[in-house]
């Protein structure tokens, strides 16, 4: 009862704030045409496989599993949803599924609806997704769940001596594919073991998107011989950092890719700037190789610059929490970010095998950029032991298929 009510006080809130906020505009349009949607798509005697992802980066975790389930299996339908907006307005036209669409809200009602028109014959819930409605719902219906990458820690509620109700959503899952050795611990201690350790398919799709990048020409022409510092997902905290170094070292060029990309967020940055500076988005092969500065005002090219840097830098780290370290460390490169990372694996297994590094001020970070500047064995060895750590940790999506029963 607590959890519908807070079910129903969220579908409230989302509805109050919709007039007023962008993102619970958009999320409100998308519910109220899913059900007419979904009957309009919906090919009564296909089998459809549902995958669901919060948002653009669970999007990318499940993607290699959607893409093999395609590739080996096509006489499957995908039927792919998302919570946020963040996630369903970038991507509501991948061509890797049949039907793109919001999830409802979890209540009873939306959960009946829903199934009793999608009726898949399977479900994938990326991550964190632990939608208790529906999971109840597809275990009465005996339609197999997995989780997929999941990641657990002692300090979720699931653990906790109040968690029961939690835990037993757990138990709806016909299968659980986690991350790590510690994941499967936790759930071994309340009697969770239909679990195996595959780790993270999110290394699988970054090899995917380095083998798919894009050729950037006016990049290349940027960079020239340059020693190119890229700074990706980048935040005014970051920015205050990194910006003053590049200010002060005339031998180092900078790509900034910021996570906010605003009009107000690109005149902030370029107000610190005190070498010459381009925005992409009005760069010629003429201004681009007089500029120092490389600002990217436009999106969909992070993954692909990331390899024209001889040294990355993930923003985040001075707030909530770094963004993607992978997109970059595949290219083999080393990798800086701000404290904020401790409860993303990836960046602490990145540390753990030398190819990465935390900064907390600016001389941490100069001292950095200083030797890998001067030293290109000690840039190189870095670099290496990032791209090999992806690497070596690719296989999840392989694994996940090889035990499901199609």
């Amino acid at each position: 009862m607590i959890y519908n009510l807070a079910i129903f006080l969220y579908d409230i809130l989302v509805h109050f704030a919709a007039p007023f906020s962008r993102k619970p505009r958009q999320m409100m349009k998308g519910h109220w045409v899913v059900y007419e949607l979904l009957r309009q798509q919906i090919e009564k005697n296909a089998r459809y496989i549902w995958f669901h992802a919060a948002s653009l980066g669970e999007f990318e975790q499940g993607r290699p599993l959607m893409e093999a389930i395609r590739a080996e299996y096509p006489e499957y339908k995908i039927l792919l949803t998302f919570f946020s907006p963040s996630g369903y307005e970038v991507r509501k036209n991948y061509r890797g599924a049949d039907i793109v669409c919001y999830l409802p809200f979890d209540k009873p009602r939306n959960v009946k609806k829903f199934l009793g028109i999608a009726k898949p014959c399977m479900a994938f819930f990326i991550k964190y997704e632990f939608w208790k409605n529906y999971l109840d719902e597809l275990h009465k219906r005996h339609i197999p769940v997995y989780s997929v990458s999941s990641i657990f820690r002692k300090d979720q509620i699931f653990f906790k001596w109040y968690g029961g109700t939690y835990r037993d959503v757990l138990k709806d899952f016909d299968y659980l594919f986690v991350q790590n050795e510690a994941s499967k611990r936790f759930l071994g201690k309340i009697d969770i073991n239909r679990v195996s350790v595959v780790g993270d398919t999110r290394f699988d799709r970054v090899l995917q998107i380095r083998d798919e990048a894009k050729q950037l020409h006016l990049v290349e022409k940027f960079k020239g011989d340059s020693f190119v510092f890229v700074a990706g997902s980048s935040w005014e905290p970051d920015e205050e950092i990194f910006i003053d170094y590049f200010n002060s070292h005339p031998d180092m060029k900078l790509i900034i890719a910021p996570h906010v990309i605003d009009e107000n967020h690109l005149v902030q940055i370029i107000s610190k700037l005190k070498r010459p500076y381009v925005r992409y988005s009005k760069a010629t092969e003429g201004n681009v190789a007089q500029a120092d500065c490389l600002i990217i005002d436009c999106f969909g090219l992070l993954s692909s610059i990331y390899r024209y840097g001889e040294v990355a830098y993930i923003g985040g780290g001075f707030g909530v929490g770094i963004h993607n370290t992978l997109e970059a460390a595949v290219y083999g490169v080393p990798v800086l970010f701000g404290p904020t990372y401790h409860k993303f694996m990836e960046a602490i297994q990145l540390i753990d095998a030398n190819g990465a590094f935390s900064i907390k001020t600016y001389d941490e970070l100069a001292a950095l950029l200083d030797r890998m500047m001067a030293d290109e064995t000690f840039l190189r060895e870095i670099g290496t032991n990032a791209g090999y750590y992806v690497t070596s940790n690719a296989g999840a999506t392989k694994k996940i298929m090889d035990m499901i029963n199609f």
